[in-house]
């Protein structure tokens, strides 16, 4: 090879770009500000090259798939119209067409009396189940103290079974984009996840503002060690575990004592059921937030107000409730059946 070709392969060389560089600065060129990822291969030399750039990057311990898939649609219910595309892009086509046809739905339809009718009936039943002074407490008496400190700007983010069905109608969000949860699937794992992304949002933008993430126990061990991740950006999140020591239901501590008399966990344990009376808060204090451990309303009520009130670090109540506590009967199933 003659010198000059090897002086020109060579400047070449110098002249190529990694990578992971690539990609940093695209994301930038997008107007990219936060990255979230699962360290490793390639991940790492992205979430360095971006940071380079100005890109705020958060490592997690977890991560989710998500699928866009026309066959999804109308998998519960059938739906009299269905729109498949980016989200995005429909929306903007939808507001748009509003505003060349303005159009609400006749406020005295009897669609809307009735729907009137039952959210009556609704917070008529919420009121009375809240208002129970026995203990162990059930999912709306622990709701309705929540509801009474919650923040006005919060973002509230809930994920669970009843945890997340049940906290859909009695905790209150008075902005619009501040309620995060899984949608229709119920899908789990995804809490602390959303938690940690409106943090670091609010954290920025809005210093002051708290994250309030609602875990049923199930949901919190599906990405709980995200604890870490709240603690090593110390993210202004407070968490509450509704802990009814199992998936939908569990046992308490006596009954579990007496069951495994009968032989091991393994052949006598019901799968939905957890071991009783977890810790749960001592995962965030092993990261040095600060953890409290509840059963009682005046607990709760006194452990949420000082978690709120201390901005210095994230918090996790662990509140215990009655393990055979659920939600009221539901009238519709669509939820927790599938057309598969």
């Amino acid at each position: 090879m003659s010198e000059s070709n090897s002086a020109e392969r060579g400047n070449r060389d110098e002249e190529q770009v990694p990578g992971a560089k690539v990609i940093a600065q695209a994301l930038k060129t997008q107007g990219v500000k936060y990255m979230f990822g699962v360290v490793g291969i390639p991940v790492t030399e992205i979430a360095f090259a971006a940071q380079e750039l100005g890109i705020r990057y958060v490592g997690m311990r977890n991560e989710q798939a998500v699928d866009i898939c026309a066959e999804e649609l109308g998998n519960n219910v059938r739906p009299a119209v269905t729109l498949l595309g980016d989200i995005n892009a429909v929306t903007k086509q939808l507001l748009e067409q509003f505003d060349r046809t303005p159009w609400q739905y006749p406020p005295e339809s009897k669609w809307w009396k009735t729907l009137r009718e039952k959210m009556k009936s609704n917070e008529a039943v919420t009121k009375e189940l809240a208002s129970k002074n026995s203990l162990p407490m059930n999912y709306f008496t622990v709701f309705y103290h929540v509801q009474e400190q919650l923040p006005k700007d919060c973002f509230v983010v809930s994920e669970g079974a009843n945890t997340m069905d049940i906290g859909r109608t009695v905790l209150q969000n008075y902005l619009p984009r501040h309620r995060l949860d899984a949608g229709t699937f119920g899908t789990m794992g995804v809490g602390l996840g959303f938690a940690i992304a409106a943090a670091v949002v609010a954290k920025d933008r809005n210093p002051g503002q708290r994250v309030i993430c609602v875990e049923g126990d199930s949901a919190f061990g599906f990405s709980g060690l995200e604890v870490e991740t709240i603690c090593r950006y110390n993210l202004p999140i407070v968490l509450l575990v509704v802990n009814n020591n199992g998936i939908y239901q569990g046992f308490n501590a006596d009954t579990w004592k007496e069951m495994l008399k009968f032989g091991d966990a393994t052949f006598v344990a019901p799968p939905l059921s957890l071991l009783p009376n977890a810790h749960y808060e001592q995962v965030m204090t092993a990261f040095g937030g600060k953890g409290y451990f509840v059963q009682t309303p005046e607990e709760l009520q006194k452990c949420l107000s000082q978690s709120l009130a201390d901005t210095t670090k994230p918090s996790l109540i662990n509140i215990m409730i009655e393990p055979q506590a659920t939600r009221k009967p539901q009238e519709f199933h669509w939820l927790t059946r599938s057309n598969i």
